[in-house]
């Protein structure tokens, strides 16, 4: 896919918001734990990527009812959905100078068009040293999804389906989709919230 950056002035994908709260003490002390300065920037993006995908579990796989929304709440309780954890990662990586944004796609939010579809949010990344934007999904994998950092060819947790109305979009955006900012301050059961309340277009 081409991938198109919303702003063409990379700093924007550098900024701290109240959501990508890089600033924050706790997100500081992991990023001593994960980052040092013998890494590429290419093992930093894998490290903050395994990281989130692998050490904080997705709320419907876990069937947890939390609702967390900032990068600073998501790491406190190891648990978010998509749109959560995608803030994670862009603190971990804009706190290192690596330009992060946020990718979107809409998806069936279970197996068939009937029960509903929902956005979900991926990150993208831009890598200096190959000068280029790459996508990764820290989502969390289980049986059927298995989304890896690859450089080569994505390997995201989901592919579209466009026979069935999916929808890959190829911007990077600077910011979290309001709509899916606004699900989560909204919502206090994150079951109920996968369930029944997730936007499903941009």
């Amino acid at each position: 896919m081409n991938l198109i950056p919303e702003s063409r002035n990379i700093t924007d994908y550098l900024e701290e918001t109240e959501v990508v709260n890089y600033s924050h003490p706790s997100i500081k002390d992991i990023a001593t734990v994960l980052f040092n300065n013998e890494q590429t920037e290419i093992e930093k993006v894998k490290v903050a990527f395994e990281f989130v995908r692998d050490e904080v579990s997705h709320s419907w796989d876990i069937q947890g009812t939390r609702v967390t929304c900032t990068a600073a709440e998501v790491l406190k309780h190891k648990e978010g959905i998509c749109y959560a954890k995608s803030n994670l990662l862009a603190a971990l990586l804009r706190g290192e100078g690596i330009p992060t944004g946020f990718c979107y796609q809409r998806l069936m939010i279970f197996d068939t068009p009937d029960k509903g579809y929902s956005l979900h949010t991926l990150n993208g990344v831009f890598l200096s040293s190959y000068n280029r934007w790459v996508r990764i999904d820290a989502r969390g994998n289980k049986p059927g999804v298995q989304a890896e950092f690859s450089l080569d060819v994505e390997k995201l947790a989901f592919s579209v389906q466009e026979k069935f109305d999916e929808k890959d979009y190829s911007t990077i955006y600077t910011k979290p989709n309001d709509k899916t900012i606004a699900t989560l301050q909204a919502n206090t059961n994150a079951i109920k919230m996968y369930k029944y309340h997730l936007p499903d277009y941009l």
